[in-house]
């Protein structure tokens, strides 16, 4: 009777060894991809999920518009996310918390970060996308302004409404360290998401926005644009970062992003984004035609 209990025990123990050892290797065949809170964002998102379950086995999972950088980057080093775009003077200042130095090269900040990050956080910068994704300080045309510079704003500045993301009035490379590097002292400041405050600068509810140099509704909403004169924003190129556990267990994922190298352009982003924003398509159908029209995926 002893023996028959103690044959049982050990049949059971092996079955739920089995399922257990089952259950950790369907995990290890999840990829979970994810970005931010923002249009294009959403795009490289499913950009990167429909080129992995196009040229791999693994399940791979969409957590599109997880949070800003300050959520992904745990959700990333916990591995609750394993994949995510970043842009390089993103993580050299939000991140890393380092200066760009005078006259540093882009690729030279993505090599800092590269370094910095494998060594803090044991996660890897694939191949650069193509394009960057720096900050305009845009405003409407024919509202007497006329600047092509940061600079030349700061004489209209105190007549002016800036509005921005929360986050951008949070962080050290944001609005404190903007205004205090051109003597900006804008008359007020608004708080709006990411894809409203386009809305708003068109409508009179503020005066100036830091849009993104690739958002296609400057072009399409005919807004003034300005340039970093004094350097204060450090390249921004769009890079997709992995775990490196990942990349141990699936190597092939390496290979299969790095597709992806340099082949979107800033006017390629443009459009994208334009899509989405204005012409209201679905951001992983426009990922997807993207990849079809570059042979990517079929």
């Amino acid at each position: 009777m002893v023996l028959k209990k103690l044959l049982s025990f050990a049949l059971i123990l092996t079955l739920l060894l089995g399922i257990l050892s089952g259950c950790n290797n369907a995990s290890d065949d999840k990829i979970v991809v994810s970005g931010k809170m923002w249009t294009e964002q959403y795009i490289l998102t499913h950009m990167i999920a429909e080129l992995l379950k196009e040229k791999t086995d693994l399940t791979v999972e969409v957590k599109e518009g997880l949070g800003e950088v300050s959520i992904l980057t745990p959700a990333l080093e916990k591995g609750d996310i394993d994949i995510y775009v970043e842009y390089t003077g993103t993580g050299l200042e939000a991140v890393l918390k380092e200066k760009v130095q005078p006259g540093e090269a882009a690729d030279e900040i993505l090599a800092r970060v590269r370094k910095g990050y494998k060594e803090k956080y044991n996660v890897v910068w694939l191949e650069a996308l193509g394009f960057e994704n720096t900050y305009t300080l845009a405003y409407r045309k024919g509202e007497g302004i006329e600047a092509k510079t940061y600079s030349d704003l700061s004489e209209y500045a105190s007549e002016l409404i800036f509005g921005a993301p929360h986050q951008f009035y949070e962080r050290e490379d944001g609005y404190d360290a903007l205004a205090e590097t051109y003597g900006f002292s804008f008359k007020e400041k608004k708080s709006y998401d990411p894809n409203i405050m386009y809305e708003a600068l068109k409508k009179g509810d503020v005066d100036i926005i830091p849009a993104f140099t690739t958002d296609g509704r400057i072009e399409r909403y005919d807004l003034g644009t300005t340039k970093d004169d004094k350097g204060f924003f450090p390249p921004y190129y769009a890079v997709p970062i992995v775990r490196q556990e990942v990349l141990d267990a699936h190597p092939e994922v390496e290979e299969v992003l790095n597709l992806l190298a340099g082949q979107i352009s800033e006017e390629d982003m443009t459009s994208l984004n334009a899509k989405v924003d204005i012409d209201q398509e679905d951001p992983r159908e426009v990922a997807r035609q993207f990849l079809k029209e570059k042979g990517l995926i079929n």
